[in-house]
């Protein structure tokens, strides 16, 4: 009951298919959650670009998934790689296991959050007094098998950046003190956003995001107006703007399922695949993380068509977004905007301007 009463007072979250413009943020985001191993996105844009209401939106729009009640990792039921210990314990012992629907997870990390805040704690006096691995989950417990959000990562500390990128790396999280260890699952979509004028991350940190999205202010005065109208519209009248949306709402949502069920059979021909890292050695990119990640992001985007083949089309939508962070050498540099990347792979693809 108190469950269903929080939904009613829940804040409306504007439609993501009511977003106007702002593809490449859209693209990467929707690209993220059909295969969550690309390695998140980070967002570099304007204030007031709609980075946060885009976030929040794509969240909502995502089917609810299945987890154990009460568990405070949103353990599988089944995927071992996906439970805590305790939920892997009950199944050994061959115990019964209560299991609900939820919204999928969107974790803000608050700006001044703590190690111990983000990773969760270890309780050292019970575990002695009691002989119990007392831990206090974080964070990252939440975010498993959701969305971790940090909005300006670029002012955050570097080690707890580094953190957060360990666990969306490996999909674990582990907690040490006092020679204690407690590990616990930490799969997630990690999206950062920030704002250039305020600092670029760090080129070793930036490399390790997936995809790199460049938003910017709308500069046409007729949509502008359009997404000032829509917004104000949607403020006066919520519920009836989500009602209006519905149909194009679930169509998304399908095909995101859709593109998710099919992802494992999507398949790229070698030649493809040597051209891609032949782009990525011409522009100099260190190690193979950027291979990897276009691969990746190219079988996703082919699924979100339904196809079961990789096009030289789907190549070419998401290798901007896959590279363009990993040009920086210097952080005084500023990130590339695209040009370098897509005049590389149109010579090597030998596509015509």
């Amino acid at each position: 009951m108190a469950t269903e009463n929080l939904k009613k007072f829940t804040s409306p979250v504007f439609p993501f298919t009511a977003i106007v413009g702002q593809e490449e943020m859209k693209l990467a985001l929707q690209l993220n959650v059909i295969d969550p191993k690309i390695g998140g996105v980070m967002i570099m844009g304007d204030r007031g670009t709609g980075k946060s209401t885009t976030i929040r939106a794509i969240a909502d729009l995502l089917p609810e998934i299945e987890v154990v009640k009460d568990d405070p990792f949103n353990s599988h039921k089944s995927d071992l790689d996906l439970m805590g210990n305790e939920v892997k314990l009950a199944i050994q012992n061959e115990e019964s296991i209560e299991t609900e629907l939820i919204k999928i997870p969107m974790v803000d990390l608050p700006l001044g959050a703590t190690e111990d805040r983000v990773c969760g704690t270890i309780d050292i006096e019970k575990a002695l007094t009691e002989g119990v691995k007392a831990f206090e989950p974080g964070l990252l417990a939440k975010a498993n098998r959701g969305l971790l959000y940090v909005d300006e990562v670029n002012l955050l500390d570097d080690h707890l950046v580094d953190i957060l990128l360990d666990s969306a790396a490996s999909g674990w999280n582990t907690v040490e003190r006092e020679g204690i260890s407690i590990r616990h699952p930490a799969r997630f979509v990690l999206v950062g956003s920030g704002n250039p004028e305020e600092g670029e991350l760090r080129p070793q940190l930036l490399d390790r995001f997936g995809m790199h999205a460049e938003i910017r202010t709308v500069k046409d005065p007729i949509l502008r107006v359009k997404v000032v109208e829509e917004r104000t519209s949607f403020d006066q009248t919520p519920m009836i703007w989500i009602e209006n949306y519905k149909d194009q709402q679930q169509e998304l949502r399908d095909r995101i399922i859709s593109a998710q069920s099919i992802l494992s059979n999507v398949e790229m021909e070698y030649d493809l695949r040597v051209k891609i890292s032949e782009v990525c050695s011409r522009l100099d990119v260190d190690g193979l993380r950027g291979d990897i990640v276009t691969n990746r992001a190219a079988k996703a985007h082919a699924a979100y068509y339904g196809r079961d083949k990789v096009t030289v089309e789907d190549i070419s939508k998401i290798i901007t977004l896959c590279l363009r962070h990993r040009l920086r050498k210097d952080p005084l540099e500023s990130i590339d905007s695209g040009d370098k990347v897509g005049k590389v792979f149109n010579e090597i693809f030998e596509i015509e301007d």
